[in-house]
């Protein structure tokens, strides 16, 4: 079975500050928000419904970051060929708003404290994603 997504690297600025909002999934794993492409839509309307969904957070598309491929188990259809296309995304709201039947909750953070949770508690493809909005966004530190 084949199967796409999109989400996104969402990000804010308060004053000089960047912040990343990241999402805690039922895994107890901290990771960029995304979703299933419903049919008729674009890679773009995906990734920024899937965003609303899962957070609250209304954004706009800066830019295609990467598209990631994996492979995953599901119970009821077997092996699954994921494709996730992800964007960067600058939220044009701040209040979060989790979809607790889809994730445990989201959060933002410092681009230091995101960058930790990916590494510690994050899922390895999510890490060149954060690595390339991290670029985008001019933000310097050791993710580099």
């Amino acid at each position: 079975m084949k199967e796409i997504s999109a989400g996104g690297v969402v990000f804010r600025r308060e004053g000089t500050t960047v912040q990343i909002l990241l999402i805690q999934d039922h895994y107890s794993c901290w990771t960029l928000p995304k979703g299933k492409r419903e049919p008729g839509e674009t890679d773009e309307e995906t990734a920024l419904r899937e965003i609303k969904e899962e957070t609250g957070i209304e954004g706009r598309i800066q830019s295609f970051l990467e598209t990631v491929q994996y492979r995953y188990f599901h119970s009821a259809y077997g092996d699954v060929d994921k494709t996730v296309h992800y964007y960067l995304v600058e939220a044009s709201s701040d209040q979060v708003t989790p979809q607790l039947s889809e994730i445990d909750q989201v959060k933002w953070f410092c681009p230091d404290q995101a960058w930790k949770k990916q590494n510690s508690q994050g899922y390895d493809n999510n890490r060149s994603v954060m690595q390339k909005a991290f670029r985008e966004l001019e933000i310097p530190g050791e993710w580099t």
